[in-house]
């Protein structure tokens, strides 16, 4: 199947604190007012929340009003969309990535590497990676602190073209975020985007966004305002990404050893 061109919405919100009606009526109202034609919608992580640890209050289950909402923006803006939300399974809270295609098809993505604090005292962390196709694109999905992680993202055998990271990362690290995207471009010569918010929450942090897609050489794309809420399109291509790999199969040449978890 011959890809489509991927145009990619990025949605760079200011998030109310752990107010989940607020911030999906506010989200939605940024996609609306976003310019026609795409065909996927990136959200931050925890967008429907914040990055909070008040997993006790503000879990949901897979069918709760957030993946409700999300499977409607789905159908309703014929598009993919992906973001990370507070799940509860059973006894254990995880920060959940999603990925919902407009014909309701669902997956998930557990975070693996959960930050120190109180991300890691409250969340479990995940096992599984994620990859999947959509319209003719093989994508991944991490969530925030796993991009400074790349024996996980890695990408040997090129099972990936699209590598899209949801993040809440705060100001302070922001050289450290974009630094990050951009290697995890350059070593797995794939496109790589990454969602990230504006505006401060009660953790006392602040976040400028910075969102932005970088290319398969580390060639940034488009980067959307500091400081600023918007919702931006960016388009990218197949055939530049495939003809880089051709011409420097750099890939062939990576050792030969595969990620084994010892647990969590």
């Amino acid at each position: 199947m011959e890809a489509e061109d991927l145009r990619v919405l990025i949605v760079q919100p200011d998030l109310a604190w752990e107010d989940i009606d607020y911030n999906l009526n506010h989200i939605e109202k940024l996609i609306e007012g976003a310019d026609s034609g795409f065909n996927v919608i990136l959200l931050p992580e925890m967008f429907s929340t914040g990055f909070t640890g008040n997993a006790t209050a503000l879990a949901e289950p897979v069918n709760g009003k957030t993946m409700q909402c999300v499977k409607r923006w789905a159908s309703r803006f014929s598009s993919l969309v992906m973001g990370s939300f507070i799940a509860v399974d059973g006894e254990r809270y995880y920060n959940r990535g999603f990925a919902v295609e407009p014909d309701g098809t669902t997956r998930f993505y557990d975070k693996r590497h959960l930050f120190f604090g109180t991300e890691k005292k409250h969340f479990t962390a995940g096992e599984s990676k994620l990859i999947f196709n959509y319209k003719g694109w093989n994508i991944s999905l991490v969530v925030c602190y796993d991009l400074r992680f790349p024996v996980w993202i890695r990408n040997r055998q090129l099972e990936y073209d699209v590598l899209f990271c949801v993040a809440e990362w705060p100001v302070s690290r922001q050289n450290v975020l974009e630094t990050l995207t951009m290697a995890r471009a350059i070593e797995n010569q794939c496109y790589t985007f990454m969602c990230n918010r504006v505006g401060s929450d009660s953790n006392f942090l602040k976040y400028i966004g910075g969102s932005q897609a970088v290319d398969f050489n580390g060639k940034l794309i488009d980067r959307l305002d500091d400081g600023k809420e918007e919702a931006r399109i960016i388009t990218i291509q197949k055939y530049p990404l495939l003809s880089n790999r051709e011409k420097a199969p750099v890939w062939q040449d990576a050792e030969a050893f595969e990620f084994r978890s010892l647990g969590v």
